[in-house]
């Protein structure tokens, strides 16, 4: 017999070509009148295009976000917005700017708006994330969930298709994540699992305009995902990763996917099995092969060693993912853990 608990998130969710032009509306649905635009340095151009499409409800641009959002920087947003008396944040790029914007939230409780320019999912959850002292700290909290997310395709024209497809596998592996966390329910499944075959279609030809569109629907309901259910191995060991060690966040969590799901494979068969059938697959086994083998299709990096991770920080590694974990279907075992960083760092197939 089955049993689940199902949450749905409160956001508001608006999808089309061209829906930036409804952020003016979106502001004023909020009954705000001052929003403080967030994004990374890069992205600066475009966050100026958002103050200008917001005109006189900009109350100005704060782009210094940066991945892993160090704590440092959190208070800074969180200064800088109560000197501009801003009484919302628009955060316009992927998860390193929506996170900023997470950590204005939790200190203040002001509202989010996101405008996703990637694929990272982070926008649809409720997850926040802080790095001090070398160390990740996630946690979960409604003040942080974005209130409206407008999600416009056109946005992501300009984002690299080396970057865009690493994306797009990190929004993957939170729809993979989903199929067997602690609390997965059916309709995440369903969710998860066409979310995996949205982007395991789109993702190889992101250049075209009607994939990215494709591709950013995925990448939609695997943040829903993420947000509704817990996290498990693949997400504790690249919060490790990232907060240790600095890694690129989308190309760490696209090395270590076929990895983590193949550790999973005999423990959550049902859920590994509807990862391989959305990528044209079968059985369990299979799963962490073809995310592996969609890797190498995309030209993402499959090596940890050449993003960044050093050798003699494995151990380290292993060391803090077994310390506290997160709940997973098969026992987190160090040295069986130690053996799959080894695997993803030399870049072998799992």
């Amino acid at each position: 017999m089955e049993h689940f608990v199902y949450q749905a998130m409160p956001s508001r969710v608006v999808f089309e070509w061209g829906a930036l032009a409804q952020l003016p509306a979106e502001v004023e649905r909020l009954g705000a009148r001052r929003a403080l635009i967030l994004s990374t340095p890069e992205q600066r151009a475009l966050a100026d295009e958002v103050a200008r499409v917001l005109g006189e409800r900009a109350a100005g641009v704060h782009a210094e976000a940066v991945m892993h959002v160090p704590v440092e920087v959190a208070h800074a947003a969180c200064d800088k917005a109560a000197s501009l008396d801003a009484d919302c944040c628009v955060a316009v790029g992927g998860g390193s700017t929506i996170g900023l914007g997470k950590a204005i939230a939790l200190e203040s409780s002001l509202p989010i708006i996101a405008v996703p320019t990637t694929y990272a999912g982070s926008e649809m959850t409720p997850i926040y994330g802080l790095t001090e002292g070398r160390l990740k700290r996630t946690g979960r909290d409604l003040r942080v969930l974005p209130r409206t997310v407008i999600y416009d395709p056109s946005l992501t024209m300009s984002l690299p298709a080396a970057v865009s497809v690493a994306s797009g596998v990190n929004a993957i592996a939170h729809a993979v994540e989903a199929l067997y966390a602690e609390d997965a329910n059916p309709i995440i499944s369903l969710m998860a699992e066409e979310a995996i075959r949205a982007l395991g279609e789109a993702l190889p030809h992101i250049e075209d305009r009607a994939m990215r569109s494709r591709a950013l629907y995925g990448a939609w309901l695997a943040g829903t995902c993420l947000g509704a259910v817990g996290m498990a191995l693949h997400h504790k060991l690249c919060h490790t990763l990232g907060g240790t060690f600095n890694l690129p966040h989308a190309a760490m969590h696209a090395a270590l996917l076929p990895h983590t799901a193949h550790y999973n494979h005999s423990a959550a068969p049902e859920a590994l099995s509807r990862v391989a059938r959305a990528l044209g697959g079968q059985g369990a086994e299979e799963a962490g092969a073809l995310l592996y083998a969609l890797n190498r299709r995309l030209g993402i990096e499959p090596a940890l060693a050449r993003i960044g991770m050093p050798e003699a920080g494995l151990d380290e590694a292993a060391d803090l993912a077994c310390r506290n974990p997160y709940a997973n279907p098969r026992p987190i075992e160090r040295d069986a853990i130690r053996a799959l960083l080894q695997k993803a760092w030399e870049g072998a197939a799992p």
